[in-house]
């Protein structure tokens, strides 16, 4: 038997309910894991209300870290006692032991620790994806400007670190002079308070006027229509959330009066549909980290029946960094 928390119906975060339930063996091409700590993400919530739609109950959860117990017929890159990380599809991670798809699951290296193991693999990939594999026409180049909004969350304080390390000059935004300066600690080389001022005349105003080659964007409605403007002609505005809600539609013509710019909604999901790609982001990111380009910033840790609370901080913007369930 094993806890889970799961969800019986769309709504707020008092729908998040501990359950017991039977856990049997991996078949073909799955695992079994006993979680050591799972992650807590903006799309846990998007599950929880519905706005992505699950069939009902189900467990909520999508990356966490452990060892693994047992293997399906057919899983030949992990074995009975390996210690291991994921971003999974299914949901299902918010739980003492599962069974899950193998593909998706990553041996991980001795030098990470299981908390740092379940913080960093959906927005450690999530960050290498945008920014190795989300590129704009002529990709990217040393000195190159770049927007990365809510900059001091979980994926951005990933992507201010890795965006240094490629030479990047990383314009980030955040809600807090708080927040600014962690995300500045981290690697952002400017940070915009939209709290406190309007991001677009200032972007402007850094880059002499020209714009960036690509906006990275996970907040949606509340930043979309300025994000288009920050663009320089043929760039890129890169979608890949909506946690203001989702933006409007709009006619394709609006991109050429910008400047002939594209858009891109990406997931990682797509990113890692094989094992061999997700093997090769994943040694990606444990390479960024284990050489200490990138550092993983967990700054909050709810045991696993706090998660109500946890899920409450989180929309209410009360979080930085990662945010782990301990179990």
């Amino acid at each position: 038997m094993s806890r889970a928390v799961q969800i019986s119906q769309p709504g707020g975060p008092e729908q998040l309910k501990i359950a017991d339930v039977a856990v049997g063996d991996p078949g073909p091409g799955e695992i079994r894991i006993r979680h050591k700590a799972v992650g807590l993400n903006f799309i846990d919530v998007y599950h929880r209300t519905g706005a992505y739609p699950l069939a009902l109950p189900h467990t909520l959860g999508m990356e966490g870290a452990g060892v693994v117990e047992a293997v399906g017929q057919g899983v030949s890159h992990l074995k009975p006692g390996d210690r291991a990380a994921y971003a999974s599809q299914p949901p299902g991670s918010y739980c003492d032991l599962r069974v899950m798809p193998a593909k998706t699951v990553c041996k991980l290296p001795d030098a990470i620790d299981f908390d740092t193991g379940a913080a960093m693999m959906l927005k450690g990939l999530t960050a290498q994806y945008l920014l190795k594999r989300t590129q704009p026409q002529g990709g990217l180049k040393e000195g190159d400007f770049i927007v990365f909004h809510a900059a001091a969350g979980g994926v951005g304080l990933i992507a201010c670190q890795w965006a240094r390390a490629m030479g990047l000059q990383l314009i980030g935004t955040a809600g807090s002079e708080a927040k600014c300066a962690l995300a500045k600690e981290h690697g952002a080389v400017h940070m915009i308070n939209y709290a406190k001022e309007d991001f677009l005349p200032r972007v402007k105003e850094i880059t002499g006027g020209r714009g960036v080659k690509v906006v990275y964007d996970s907040v949606g409605k509340d930043t979309w229509d300025k994000s288009l403007d920050c663009l320089q002609p043929f760039g890129l505005m890169a979608s890949f959330g909506a946690s203001s809600g989702p933006p409007a539609p709009f006619a394709p013509g609006l991109l050429a009066a910008k400047g002939s710019i594209y858009v891109t909604r990406q997931t990682l999901f797509t990113h890692i549909a094989t094992r061999e790609a997700t093997q090769a982001m994943a040694d990606d990111l444990f390479q960024a980290v284990t050489s200490g380009k990138v550092k993983i910033r967990i700054d909050q840790r709810y045991p696993l029946e706090q998660v109500e609370q946890a899920h409450r901080d989180l929309e209410a913007r009360k979080t930085t960094g990662c945010t782990i369930l301990t179990l």
